[in-house]
């Protein structure tokens, strides 16, 4: 959400009314959410100056651990520098950091490509949003999930009850400290993150959801009391000991 929100926001810099506008004081410190969306705290080291050149040697773009060639265009103006040093800068203080480990499996590929794409400057901003547009269609809409067998036929399922939320094992990237709290698509993928940890015996979809929309799934060791709730339902493992309870 962050790096996504963090390059429609250079996407409005490159494309502004003012020209390319660059940030000449780049850092995270700069930065706040506010309602879901990246904002700039201050504008003060904002430029759209560009840099004047005479040939292409001119216009090298220096960061201390990379250097970037660029051309010089017909006007006597370095381009697109000041869209490529927020790019880049976006991928060192941002993508490295985030990106890893923000998404399932499946489609950590697609943006290890954004990751090596940005640090090397072979996407500009425009190919950069059309790339992380593509990873967010694929995440909101579930078609990430590789075909694989139904899991969720070997849980009982216990509709109109949800457990009593206690501390639980925990797990990566959890949105709860207490326990395994999860992003999910559907039930059935629920199962299939429940069927990859040792630990889990049960789960229940619940009301929460995150900014995609996705509704959170939260995984258990072993099935706590059970409560009423007409809006939940609990799926538990047919191998659980706690069947025997049931």
């Amino acid at each position: 959400q962050i790096c996504l929100s963090l390059v429609k926001l250079l996407f409005y810099l490159a494309h502004s009314p003012l020209g390319s506008i660059v940030l000449l004081d780049f850092q995270p410190r700069q930065f706040v959410m506010v309602d879901g969306n990246l904002k700039v705290t201050d504008m003060d080291d904002a430029s759209t100056e560009e840099l004047s050149c005479k040939e292409d040697n001119d216009c090298t773009l220096d960061f201390p651990t990379k250097s970037f060639p660029l051309k010089c265009s017909t006007v006597g103006k370095c381009e697109g520098i000041n869209e490529k040093k927020n790019l880049f800068n976006a991928y060192r203080y941002f993508f490295t950091y985030l990106l890893p480990h923000s998404a399932p499996p499946p489609l950590q590929p697609f943006l290890s490509d954004i990751l090596n794409a940005t640090g090397d400057l072979r996407y500009g901003i425009n190919e950069t949003l059309k790339a992380f547009e593509k990873v967010l269609h694929l995440y909101k809409s579930g078609l990430y999930l590789q075909k694989r067998p139904l899991l969720l036929k070997e849980y009982i399922s216990l509709k109109g009850f949800r457990t009593v939320e206690v501390e639980d094992y925990k797990c990566w990237p959890s949105y709860s400290h207490l326990g395994c709290l999860l992003s999910v698509h559907s039930a059935e993928e629920a199962a299939a993150i429940c069927n990859s940890q040792s630990q889990c015996q049960s789960f229940i979809v619940t009301q929460q959801r995150t900014w995609t929309g996705r509704p959170l799934a939260s995984f258990q060791s072993s099935p706590t009391d059970l409560i009423p709730d007409v809006n939940a339902v609990v799926y538990i493992k047919r191998s659980a000991s706690s069947s025997e309870r049931l």
